[in-house]
């Protein structure tokens, strides 16, 4: 593999760029960045998240897009998405609380989860906001909850529409197997109940099959089968404000995928099968999607510093960064492109596996990778790492948690600081008999 050819597989216009042997993004030098802010860091582009929320808003015009929250929970980044003018799929109070903390509205929030706790539920009945109910047992305990507290609550049920897409079975939702959702053919009974219970307001209809998927098939074969619950449950007298299709697209990790959908392709999966229906029942409910990875993951690198080379079975690149900071690659197998990126454009010479400090086999980032010439202290980017990132980050082997910085056109912002020992003992409390 030639420089052209490694520059082409990777640089995006307007987000990252190769200028000096270095690699830019959002026109700020990411060595500059890593002197300034120290390893590992991540590092966002907050133009690239605009413009991915933007291509999904363009795409559906009429519907609204719910942030899936837990893809990437950076306050900054919710911040920034509030200002677009997004929704929040949240699955947590935690999520919940820093959705309406950055300015998302409550009105376009909906909290999803199959096994919430009353303290959870509490919180929505009285931040009234939205909930995805995940089994009859909830339904009813929500009904008690919001019947106590003198309030009603808009729900909607979640299906599980036993839709298999293509994509790591650990994130197929939607499968008959799944732990989501209430089963499709209990779905209509499910909502004849919640009609009768004090406190519920049946409003909507959710689903979700998975995530990382990089075909349209499945999410229309989800559309038909939702709009045959939709044409059911409205012919039982219930009044449908809105449909929630939930996932959005993958991204095409390993750059070489050939075509991967754009939110237009998801659109054109969907939109028409909504709107066939919606005409045919006379009915006007609300279209929302709920993509996450698709709005992120692209948006953001983990810059990680070399530590040590070791020849041994393999060619090993020790970093600074272990699967506590990026699980993706141990949890999923799963691909992130590997850069060096003080030598951006220079030509691949040598086959790596990259590889962290945590005390666990699995602990790899990349392997055989055929990339420049390494040495001690150079910095590797790892690239797509926005979605699932951070947000499943925690201080294995006793390591504090990196940085986050924000950069917007040529300037670069702290939007996390880094942990220190002292986070390390964080809520940690001696017993007096072990001092």
């Amino acid at each position: 593999m030639n420089s052209v050819h490694c520059a082409l597989m990777f640089t995006i216009a307007d987000h990252l760029e190769i200028r000096n042997d270095h690699l830019i993004i959002g026109n700020v030098d990411t060595i500059s960045l890593a002197e300034e802010f120290e390893t590992p860091l991540y590092v966002t582009n907050e133009s690239r998240v605009i413009k991915n929320f933007s291509a999904y808003r363009e795409a559906f015009p009429e519907a609204d897009i719910y942030y899936a929250a837990k893809a990437n929970g950076s306050f900054a980044i919710l911040r920034i998405l509030a200002r677009q003018g997004a929704g929040a799929d949240v699955f947590s109070y935690g999520e919940l609380y820093m959705a309406l903390l950055a300015g998302i509205p409550r009105e376009k929030i909906l909290f999803n989860g199959n096994s919430k706790t009353n303290f959870e539920l509490e919180k929505a009945v009285e931040l009234s906001v939205k909930v995805s109910v995940d089994s009859l047992d909830e339904l009813h305990t929500l009904s008690n909850l919001a019947h106590e507290a003198g309030k009603n609550v808009e729900i909607a049920f979640r299906v599980n529409p036993d839709v298999s897409p293509k994509t790591h079975p650990k994130i197929s939702t939607g499968l008959r197997s799944s732990k989501f959702g209430i089963p499709s053919d209990e779905v209509v009974s499910a909502y004849n109940e919640a009609a009768g219970l004090p406190g519920i307001t049946p409003a909507g209809i959710h689903c979700h099959i998975g995530s990382q998927i990089l075909e349209t098939t499945s999410f229309n074969e989800a559309a038909h089968k939702m709009m045959d619950l939709v044409e059911k449950v409205t012919k039982i007298g219930i009044d449908l404000k809105f449909v929630d299709m939930g996932s959005g697209l993958g991204i095409p990790y390993t750059k070489d995928e050939g075509h991967a959908p754009t939110p237009k392709d998801h659109a054109k999966a969907i939109v028409p099968v909504f709107k066939e229906k919606t005409k045919e029942l006379g009915i006007s409910p609300k279209l929302i999607l709920e993509p996450g990875r698709y709005i992120v993951a692209d948006t953001t690198i983990l810059l990680t510093r070399v530590n040590t080379m070791k020849k041994a079975s393999k060619n090993f690149v020790g970093v600074d960064a272990g699967f506590n900071l990026l699980v993706r690659p141990t949890m999923y197998d799963s691909y992130h492109y590997a850069v060096v990126a003080n030598k951006a454009a220079s030509f691949a010479q040598e086959t790596y596996t990259i590889v962290g400090p945590i005390c666990e086999t699995g602990d790899i980032f990349a392997k055989d990778r055929l990339l420049p010439h390494i040495e001690k202290g150079d910095i590797i980017a790892l690239l797509d790492a926005g979605a699932y990132g951070f947000s499943m980050s925690s201080q294995y082997n006793g390591r504090p948690r990196c940085a986050e910085v924000l950069v917007n056109d040529g300037k670069a912002d702290i939007i996390r600081t880094r942990e220190d020992i002292q986070d390390l003992m964080g809520r940690q409390v001696l017993p007096s008999r072990l001092m």
